[in-house]
């Protein structure tokens, strides 16, 4: 199972990255978990200083930006 995340404050460019991260994934028919992360210091943990972002499995993927359910879908 993959597990995604998504480090946010939870404004609309996260909550756009989370709607294409979820259809990506549905689309690929992978099976997965979506968490949300909005804590600063979690943000820290990845090294990650702009949002939105996301972490697949643990690794940073992309941030600063919200790309296309067809990159997403590259990326996990």
């Amino acid at each position: 199972m993959k597990k995604l995340q998504i480090l946010g404050t939870g404004c609309a460019k996260c909550e756009q990255l989370a709607a294409a991260t979820k259809q990506a994934a549905d689309a690929a028919g992978i099976e997965y978990e979506i968490e949300k992360v909005s804590d600063f210091l979690r943000f820290a943990d990845f090294g990650v200083m702009i949002t939105p972002a996301l972490v697949v499995d643990g690794k940073v993927k992309v941030t600063g930006k919200v790309p296309s359910p067809e990159e997403i879908a590259k990326l996990i």
